[in-house]
């Protein structure tokens, strides 16, 4: 029987962690705080820290903290909010929770990113008189071209909401992702780069005032408690996942190390075959939550390496605006034919840290087997 590489294994995370996670899982079971105690406060500095020392905010999911920031900013009903089409959903479903419209527009054909070039050519394709922000989507781990995406949001008076839910520990020109737009939003999903064993997420900024504003967000409202300042909801980050994140963001860095060196072997051993490989730009530190291929064949080529015991994933197999429940209502700039293009080719390779150099290279061995004619660069 072979044996299979799974395309992410967060089990594999847990394991190389157990005694450290067992004994602050157990830490929190011999207490009596279970909801934004010690565990919460001490991760929420430390992940602050980790930024720079900006505010960060646990929040009970990745939606959560990008509703909550978008929310933070003022935004709601009769504002619009541009992104991207190729994303998880999640990143538009934050956006309509909060009563605002999506309006998508394409993404850059190498790195998968939201291309302000781009971006500022199509303005003109729609009334963009409601847009408040920009949602620059930081995908499969490479960040956007964040100075220049900077640069046209000032002109426009646009606030940045960054998604860093798939670039936790990515950087750009040395500055971290999150660290540049007014707010940020972190997914801690299990299979993300900072993964805990459920769900979680945190909003960090560096200003007091939408740290301020999140915070009362979270919890119905209340500065003081059972007293709602203003109208807020529930989304709080509990206190058994928070010091499972505590454990796991002392090896952060160590493991997005592990992820590049996973990706550079791929890379070396795929070059030269017809199709796509990853691409980074100048100056960016990759996260690689995901190593992702782009190649014509998909569906037979995932066929072919299930065969030989490699799993891989589609992120994602449908942009947003093709997607039934919101064909209809979002908004776009102009031609989404890059985000079409790429939802038909994009394959994701097994990437997680606990991957042995053995494992990988049966990937990468299993892939130039099934190489046919048929792959497009």
């Amino acid at each position: 029987m072979i044996a299979v590489i799974p395309q992410a294994d967060p089990g594999a995370n847990y394991r190389a962690h157990q005694v450290e996670l067992d004994e602050s899982i157990a830490s929190v079971l011999r207490g009596d705080r279970y909801i934004n105690g010690h565990e919460v406060r001490a991760f929420e500095t430390e992940f602050g820290a980790f930024h720079g020392g900006a505010h960060a905010i646990g929040v009970g999911s990745g939606t959560d903290a990008l509703h909550l920031a978008i929310r933070a900013c003022g935004i709601g009903p009769g504002d619009a909010v541009l992104t991207v089409s190729h994303t998880a959903v999640e990143t538009v479903a934050a956006i309509e929770l909060a009563g605002a419209t999506p309006i998508l527009t394409d993404i850059g054909s190498r790195t998968y990113a939201m291309d302000p070039g781009s971006l500022e050519d199509r303005l003109g394709d729609v009334d963009t008189s409601r847009v408040k922000a920009v949602i620059p989507v930081h995908l499969y781990g490479h960040p956007v071209d964040m100075p220049s995406l900077m640069a046209t949001a000032k002109r426009h008076g646009w606030l940045v909401i960054e998604d860093c839910a798939q670039s936790c520990g990515a950087s750009l020109h040395g500055r971290l992702t999150g660290t540049w737009g007014d707010i940020a939003a972190f997914s801690f999903y299990p299979t993300k780069n900072l993964g805990a064993i459920g769900d979680g997420g945190a909003v960090v900024t560096a200003r007091d005032d939408l740290a301020d504003r999140v915070r009362l967000l979270r919890e119905y409202g209340w500065r003081e408690r059972y007293v709602s300042e203003i109208a807020g909801m529930n989304s709080r980050l509990d206190e058994l996942q928070a010091a499972i994140l505590r454990v796991k963001l002392r090896y952060l860095n160590d493991e997005n190390v592990r992820r590049r060196a996973i990706a550079s072997h791929y890379c070396e051993r795929l070059s030269g075959l017809p199709l796509a490989l990853p691409e980074s730009g100048d100056g960016v530190v990759h996260a690689y939550h995901q190593f992702v291929i782009r190649c014509s064949a998909r569906d037979s080529v995932r066929a072919a390496l299930r065969a030989r015991g490699v799993e891989t994933l589609v992120h994602y197999p449908v942009p947003v605006h093709l997607q039934p429940a919101y064909r209809n209502r979002t908004r776009t700039l102009g031609d989404l034919g890059e985000s079409e293009s790429a939802a038909n080719e994009v394959l994701s390779l097994p990437m997680y840290p606990e991957l042995t150099d053995a494992q990988v290279e049966h990937v990468a061995q299993s892939i130039q087997e099934v190489t046919t004619h048929d792959f497009r660069t």
